[in-house]
This record gives structure tokens, sequence and C-alpha cells, in this order.
């Protein structure tokens, strides 16, 4: 949709929103059909081994979670249409204070101690209140936006499908990139080694955070820029998107080598014991993440992740194996090194494709990591918090190449 409309063909962009609400309408609609036919007829209280609720009210409690999800789905697509236009913050916000809302209704019944069917009802109430004031919302900001079957194509569901399951890679590589090292170190080395390895890995993530802030805002308009077909400003996106995440992850990981094993023993009360070693190797692979998740964005945003998907999940699928090996040969140290080349191998293979979008060459984009246009120096930062011209301030991204 954002490609569509930043290149000026709102009806694609339509054809392409109408599609996507009848598909994901029909889907979880199907999912959420058969859970409730399944969850009637199935004793499902006592298959999740529940005894403090009653049958009749389990089963209730998950039918409302479930169609929240399917609002959620639908929210997610309203809140594309924000996107589509360049205004994804303001999309954000409200996605995020309507969350904010829901949660502040559930409280009521629960203070009022009304019970978890209670709960679960005001919450799928409040979630349906938020959808249709979310729908109405974006109708009114962005009149073009039509609601209806007119533009639906079942073409363009097929057309779209590859890439929507390729986009489930994704959330499947990051469980198996946090949980499965965990199983590997527990039948390598034992639980203890777990705690060590989790605690000390939890610690070095907090970069990771800071780098999807962003990925999240740089990667809209990489499309925007991208869709419109100016090469050179989805060049330039690319290159201050991944200096920035480097200088965040060297920011970040500058101060967590400094206070991280203080924190560590604090945190744990002494029982786990702080390993700077371990913490930097651990830390060294989230500079390395940094660089090609932030760099991976321009593939995602322009709709050509089918391989990176493949690619990341395999990835993941083998740096578990390899942290077992890691771990039996070297301890923890082997264990955090598999991570660390999981990070490589897929810089190896992200920075390249990412650099064929942008029509980018190698010794360009490294160049590019050492320069900061000139609107960024502390001079004409200065001049802007004083709000005095301080002369000609170049007003584009200041690539040297």
């Amino acid at each position: 949709m954002t490609m569509l409309v930043a290149g000026g063909d709102r009806p694609a962009a339509m054809r392409v929103f109408q599609s996507c609400w009848w598909l994901i309408i029909f889907v979880c609609g199907l999912f959420t059909g058969l859970f409730a036919i399944a969850l009637w007829h199935l004793p499902i209280a006592r298959m999740l081994r529940i005894h403090t609720i009653s049958e009749y009210d389990t089963r209730w409690i998950l039918f409302w979670l479930a169609l929240s999800i399917l609002l959620a789905a639908l929210e997610q697509l309203l809140q594309s249409a924000y996107r589509s236009i360049g205004r994804y913050p303001y999309g954000t916000f409200v996605k995020s204070m309507m969350a904010i809302v829901a949660f502040a209704c559930t409280l009521v019944p629960v203070m009022m101690r009304k019970g978890p069917l209670a709960t679960a009802e005001v919450f799928a109430a409040a979630s349906i209140g938020s959808t249709l004031f979310l729908a109405a919302l974006v109708k009114h900001d962005i009149p073009w936006i039509e609601y209806g079957w007119r533009y639906a194509r079942f073409a363009e569901v097929r057309r779209l499908f590859r890439p929507s399951v390729a986009f489930m890679a994704f959330p499947i590589g990051q469980s198996l990139n946090l949980s499965g090292p965990q199983f590997a170190l527990q039948y390598a080395l034992g639980p203890y080694a777990v705690v060590v390895f989790t605690t000390a890995r939890t610690v070095s993530r907090g970069a990771l955070q800071m780098v999807q802030m962003v990925n999240s805002t740089f990667e809209p308009e990489m499309t925007l820029a991208y869709g419109a077909k100016d090469i050179p400003l989805t060049r330039s996106l690319h290159r201050r998107a991944c200096q920035l995440a480097l200088i965040v992850a060297l920011a970040v990981v500058a101060g967590v080598m400094t206070i991280g094993p203080y924190f560590l023993h604090a945190w744990t009360g002494g029982h786990v014991p702080p390993s700077r070693g371990l913490l930097t190797v651990l830390l060294a692979g989230v500079v390395i993440y940094s660089l090609w998740a932030t760099s991976s964005s321009l593939i995602t945003a322009t709709n050509q992740h089918q391989r990176l998907a493949v690619v990341y999940l395999l990835a993941t699928a083998i740096t578990c194996v390899a942290c077992f090996a890691g771990a039996w040969l070297f301890g923890l140290y082997g264990a955090a090194a598999a991570l660390l080349l999981a990070d490589v191998a897929m810089s190896l293979y992200v920075l390249p494709a990412s650099l064929r979008i942008a029509q980018d060459t190698l010794p360009a984009f490294l160049a590019s990591m050492r320069h900061y246009p000139e609107s960024l120096k502390p001079a004409a930062l200065l001049g802007r918090l004083r709000r005095r011209p301080i002369g000609a301030v170049s007003p584009d991204l200041g690539d040297p190449v």
C-alpha cells in the first residue's frame, strides 16, 4: 500500500487494502469459528488443568480472547493506512493509546472482583469499540479509503499470499533464537548454565530495543522513497539508518560493559556470578545484529523478504545446533560464539541484498558510516536549540558519495 500510494496509484492501494481486509476476516473468522466449535465440544478446562474456573467460564473466556485477536489483526491493517500516507507516527500513537484504554477497561472488573469471565468480556467490548473507532478515524483522516468489496480481488490475495506466509518465518525464527539456545544449554551443560547464560544475554539485549526504534522509524520512509522510485533517497535512508543503529548499539554496549557486571550482581542478589568475558562476546553479537537487522529493514520495506525469511529461519535453526555443540565443547563461551557466528552469517547475506536494492556499493556504504550531515554537527544543533540562523545548512542527508 505504501509503495503504491507513493507512486500515485491509489486504486491499486485500495485493491490491496480491501483484499487484505476480507482475507483477514475470512482466515481469522474461520479459525475463530472452528475454535468456538472445539471449545463447545471439548472439556477445555480439564484439558488445560484449570480447576478454579468453571468449564462454562473457560470456554467463553477463550472465545472472547480469540475474537479480540481477530479485531487486533484488522486494527493492524487500519494502522497501515496511516503508514501509506506517511503518518505512521500518528497511527502508531493512536493504536498504542487504544491498547492502553483497553487495558485500563479491564482493570475495572478486576478491581470490582467480577471474575475472569467479566474481565474477558470487558476486554472484548473494548476491542470492538477501539476497532470501530479506528475505522471511523481512518475514514475521516484518509477520505479515499473505502470499506467494502468493490476493489477486492482474489488475484491480489493470491499475489500477496507468498510474502504473507514468508513473514511468518520471522516470529518463528525469533522464538527459536530466544528459546533454542536455552534448550541446547539445558541438554549440554545443565540448568545452572542456562541461568547464567540467559541472565547475561538478557542484559546484553537491552540495546536491541533501541535498535528496533531506529528500524521502525526508518522503514516506512524507505518504503515511501522506494515506491516513489527515488533511489538516491532510498540509498541515503538505508545508510543513515545503519549508521544510527550502529551508534546507538555501540553507546548502549559501552554502558553495559561499564555497569553490566555490577548490575548483574545486584539484580541476582549475588547468586549469578557476572562474567565480563561472556558479556563481551554477547555484546559483540549485538553490534553485528544491529547492522544486519537495520539493513534488512530495506528488504522488508520493499516487500522482497521471501528469501530473507528462509535464510533467517535456517540460520536460527542451525544456531541452536551450533549452540549445543559449542556449549558441549567449550562451555558458555562456545554457546555465545555460536550466536555471534549466526549474526555474522546473516550480515553476509543481508548487506549485499540491501545494497542491491539501494543500488549502492560496499566501499561507498562503508565510507558513509564515517560521515554525518552538516545539519547534525554540534553548531547546527546548537543553532536549532537557540532558534537562530547559523548559515547555510544542507537539507539533504549528507552522503559523501
